[in-house]
């Protein structure tokens, strides 16, 4: 019986690619100068914490104050997915706890969440900066998992990137792909999921009520 579900933020939760990409192009204008910020390239390693990101593109990590105040600036403009505010509310009806594991900085998902109204909704948010080892490791899972007193067996992790997929295999959670918001679903799906949902109330039949003691479960 599943009691907990996990969620990515970024291509789950929010379609955020649009406001990241411009946050994206000003840290690039403003760090490295004139000409096309790469943000095609950014997007190939979404799910991973944005140092990290930086590292692999080899990029100065200067980009990153730029990065997050223009975040910041724009988090009003992020869209929540279609279908989500629908799927919370019946798996908190259904008795689910709750939790976010994301790239970002754990400060910044939470503002994130409070501007966009669903913080309410959440037992934990994790991020990146509060566990030793970010995404693909499966730290930042079994950090969520700790905070809400589950085991790895009764959760369900909910990403869209190979990253998310690869840190719920290894923390032992069931591994679900979603591919409202992807940017990459052939990469997505290639990375082995256990299930694929395409909105987000296919999650429902995966989440089925906790029984209630007493009350004739």
């Amino acid at each position: 019986m599943r009691d907990a579900v996990v969620f990515d933020l970024d291509g789950v939760l929010v379609d955020s690619h649009e406001t990241m990409g411009k946050a994206f192009a000003v840290a690039y204008a403003e760090v490295i100068g004139a000409g096309p910020a790469p943000f095609a390239e950014y997007q190939q390693y979404q799910g991973l914490y944005f140092p990290e990101i930086m590292r692999r593109m080899g990029l100065p990590l200067e980009m990153e104050e730029p990065f997050v105040r223009e975040s910041y600036r724009l988090a009003d403009q992020v869209p929540v997915a279609d279908g989500v505010v629908d799927l919370l509310g019946a798996l908190r009806e259904r008795g689910f706890r709750l939790a976010v594991a994301t790239g970002k900085a754990g400060s910044r998902a939470r503002s994130l969440l409070t501007t966009l109204g669903l913080i309410e909704y959440f037992d934990q948010v994790v991020g990146s900066d509060e566990v030793v080892n970010p995404k693909p490791a499966p730290d930042i899972v079994l950090r969520a998992l700790s905070l809400l007193g589950t085991k790895p067996e009764t959760a369900v992790m909910v990403g869209d990137a190979r990253a998310d997929m690869l840190s719920a295999r290894g923390a032992g959670v069931t591994a679900v792909a979603a591919t409202w918001a992807t940017v990459d679903e052939a990469d997505l799906i290639a990375s082995g999921p256990d299930f694929v949902i395409r909105s987000p109330e296919d999650l429902l039949p995966l989440c089925p009520q906790i029984p209630v003691r007493g009350r004739g479960w």
